[in-house]
Order: structure tokens, then C-alpha cells, then sequence
């Protein structure tokens, strides 16, 4: 059967319309497959059934008609419900159907899969490492092979290849560890400094100690993150059984380098800070190219309402504590970039922190600023306390908690959220078009 009969004939389901949901039955859709069945929570059928009645995407009642029908079937459910999900609809999988999920944490996904489905159904996971609002051409996806037929294994690629998105094979088990050794680190720097601006009432744009380069990508890139919806990070967090270790390292890093601050102890902060440079940007990464971003780029994308001339120095205490982590944890963030979110966020925060480390001068400045410069030890206090407690928020995986910490922050920024999103697109674009390739 060739690719076009095949869009005749294949159904496809996808259990879950929520903004990933919609993205893949869209991309499906444009792409000429003809038969895509589609539904989400039974209180919103009529609503989506209107909406999409034009659109040749057919709206179901449940996963169950959606599972009986449907040759090839994702679940795009938050990965704290997929269990229940599964459980729900799985035994209504269709005979000899293959059946993937979307979430972020895929031990829970493959665990449900083989608990609930048929023996006759394969399983062939997939995750596009990207939020809904990004195109994914040239975006890794991950694919999962957890046990699928030749067959099935080249009509779920077929089906994928209008991704036009990067392939990337991994078991669930590497999935997991790279997508915490490269992501929930990465969430939880940027989700502090938006609490630490909160908890001081302080809108870093009006202060003189955030204007500048670096400044920039840490206030879009927060804003950014904040502008999105919580789950996606609380699950990344709190369900993925390898990303504890390295939030409880970074809240440690954090907390015992503002020690070492405030009581002044200059050579062993500076050895501290030098020596997890040394490693991280070391010769052993020789064989990456650097990200190198650009004064002049990084300039030209900001919200601060101060002049660059008027920056002050600053301690960039949550850039040192990311490269102690990584020191400490013997994490090499150059590899399994194939593997992270887009640049937006684990690329970004490697690029800062190289352009920190890699700049003798600037760095000096900072650990001068740190362990001498009074004004800025409240701001890093702050810090430390958001930090903290976000680790505690995820150690006890306190999804409630969760939700209400992130939700009063980002409305402390809402009048400036979609503004941050435009102008950090605007960055990722120009650095996407001009970063040398790692």
C-alpha cells in the first residue's frame, strides 16, 4: 500500500485534545490524512464538535469510540493522569492497532501501556520536545520502541515524517534521565529568579542590576516559562524519578555558595567557582561547538527600561550555582542536546553560563560583585529562598502548592508576559539562525 491509499484508509486517534493534541491532528491533517478521531473530557464534546465540524478532524464522545476505530492511537494526557487514562480506555484498543503516548515522563507512560492494553497492540511511544506554540520542523522527537512490528514501526514514521522533526531512538529510561539532566535543572533556575522578583515586588526591568545582555535571556526566558501553563513543568519535575537528585543539587549549590558570600570567604568561593568553570567548560567538551552568543544580539531583546550604561554588576548567582551543579553531579550539559527542549530554555542557559565562564573578565566581575557588593545580597537572598522552596515543593510533590506558587507569580508579571513571549521569539530566532550547530 502506498503512502497516499494509506491516508485513505488509516485511522488515526488521538485521546486528549489539549494544545499538543491539537498540534499533531492539525500537522496530520494538512498533511493529507484522512481520517483523524479526536476527543478530550465528555463535558466538552458539544463545544469541540461545533468548532472542528468544518475541519475534516472528527470530534468522538470518548476514548472509547476513539480506541475501537483507530489503527494508530496517541495519548496526549498530562503524565500524572495517563495511568488513569489508559486504564479507562486501553481495553478498548482496537485488534493489532499500535499505540504511543506524548507525555514528558515516559517510565509512567510504558508502565500503563503494558499493565492496560491487549498483548495484541503494539507500543511505539514518541515526545516532541517542544512546547505547542513552536514549529516543529528541524525539533528533536524522540521515538520509543517499546515493542512494535516492522510494520507498525515504518507507518508510524510515515505518519510522523510531516513533523518534518528531527528523529531520535531512545529507550524510555535514557528518555527520562536526559530530559532531567537537561530540563527540570533548567525549569527550576527560571522559576526561582520569577519568585525572587515576586517576593520582593521587584520588576526586574526597572532595576539596574538586570539590564544587559545576560539580564535579558534570564528575564524572557522566565517570563516565557511563566507564560505557559504549570503542568507542563510540575510534571516534568515532580514524575520524573531522575530529576530529584539534580533540583536538591542546585537548591544545595545555590544555598552554599550564598554562604560562602556572605561570610566573605573569598578563596575558597573563587577555587569553588573556578574549579566547576574548569570542568564543565573544559577541553573534554572540545569535540562540541560552542554557543557563543553574541553582546550585540543578546542587546537588541530587552524589556529594561534602563540603559545598558547603567548596569550594575551582578553576582549572577543563579549561573555559578548551575555550572557548581553540573560540576558536582558530573553532568556534561553540552551532551544530549538532541534531546532538550528547543533553545528556549536548556540551550539558553548554557549559553549564559558560557558566556560567564568563558569571559575572564566578566566572571571576575561577578565573584567581585558577589562577595563584596551589599545592595545585590538581597536580591540573592531571595533567590535562595525561592530555590528552596521549589525544592520542597517538589521533593513532597505537592502539585497544589505547586500550582499556586507558580500561578501568583505569573500573574505578578501578566501585564508583561505576552510581550516577554514576542520578544524572546524574536531571539530564538535570530540565534537559531546563527548558532554554530552542537
Amino acid at each position: 500500500m502506498n503512502i497516499e491509499n494509506e491516508k485513505e484508509i488509516i485511522q488515526i486517534g488521538i485521546i486528549g485534545f489539549g494544545d499538543m493534541g491539537r498540534l499533531y491532528a492539525n500537522k496530520f491533517n494538512e498533511a493529507g490524512w484522512k481520517n483523524i478521531n479526536v476527543c478530550d473530557l465528555p463535558e466538552k464534546y458539544e463545544s469541540l464538535r461545533e468548532q472542528f465540524k468544518d475541519t475534516g478532524i472528527n470530534v468522538l464522545r470518548d476514548g472509547h469510540q476513539v480506541s475501537r476505530i483507530s489503527d494508530i492511537i496517541f495519548y496526549s494526557v498530562e503524565a500524572k493522569n495517563i495511568d488513569a487514562v489508559v486504564k479507562e480506555y486501553g481495553p478498548s484498543t482496537k485488534f493489532n492497532a499500535v499505540v504511543g503516548g506524548q507525555t514528558s515522563i515516559k517510565e509512567f507512560e510504558i508502565l500503563a501501556f503494558e499493565k492496560y492494553l491487549p498483548k495484541d497492540v503494539d507500543i511505539l511511544c514518541c515526545h516532541s520536545m517542544h512546547g505547542p506554540t513552536v514549529m516543529t520542523k528541524g525539533q528533536p522527537l524522540v521515538i520509543i520502541r517499546q515493542r512494535c512490528s516492522d510494520e507498525h514501526f515504518a507507518l508510524v514514521n510515515r505518519l510522523l515524517d510531516c513533523l518534518q522533526s528531527q528523529k531520535v531512538m531512545l529507550s524510555y529510561l535514557e528518555h527520562d534521565q536526559i530530559t532531567a539532566d537537561t530540563q527540570a535543572v533548567t525549569h527550576l533556575a527560571f522559576i526561582s529568579m520569577g519568585t525572587a522578583w515576586k517576593r520582593q515586588g521587584k520588576f526586574p526591568w526597572e532595576s539596574p542590576n538586570y539590564a544587559g545582555g545576560i539580564e535579558n535571556v534570564k528575564v524572557l526566558m522566565t517570563l516565557r516559562i511563566y507564560n505557559n501553563k504549570w503542568h507542563v513543568y510540575a510534571g516534568l519535575a515532580m514524575m520524573n524519578p531522575s530529576a530529584m537528585r539534580q533540583v536538591h543539587q542546585f537548591s544545595k549549590s545555590v544555598n552554599e555558595l550564598f554562604k560562602l558570600m556572605i561570610q566573605e570567604k573569598r578563596e575558597e568561593f573563587i577555587k569553588r567557582i573556578k574549579t566547576a568553570g574548569e570542568q564543565v567548560f573544559s577541553e573534554r567538551n572540545h569535540q562540541h561547538r560552542h554557543i557563543l552568543l553574541e553582546d550585540d544580539l543578546l542587546d537588541k531583546f530587552s524589556l529594561s527600561i534602563i540603559p545598558k550604561e547603567q548596569r550594575k554588576p551582578n553576582s549572577h548567582l543563579s549561573l555559578l550555582a548551575m555550572v557548581d551543579c553540573w560540576h558536582t553531579l558530573n553532568i556534561n550539559p553540552y551532551d544530549h542536546m538532541i534531546c532538550e527542549t528547543p533553545i528556549i530554555n536548556n540551550r539558553l542557559l548554557l549559553g549564559i553560563a558560557e558566556y560567564l565562564f568563558r569571559n575572564e573578565d566578566f566572571l571576575d566581575e561577578a565573584i567581585e560583585a558577589a562577595l563584596t557588593d551589599i545592595n545585590i545580597r538581597a536580591d540573592d537572598l531571595e533567590y535562595c529562598l525561592s530555590a528552596t522552596i521549589w525544592e520542597n515543593i517538589i521533593h513532597n510533590k505537592d502539585i497544589e502548592h505547586y500550582k499556586q506558587q507558580f500561578e501568583e507569580v505569573s500573574n505578578f508579571f501578566k501585564h508583561r508576559l505576552d510581550e516577554a513571549s514576542r520578544a524572546s521569539s524574536s531571539l530564538i530566532s535570530k540565534i537559531s539562525a546563527n548558532i554554530r550547530k552542537i
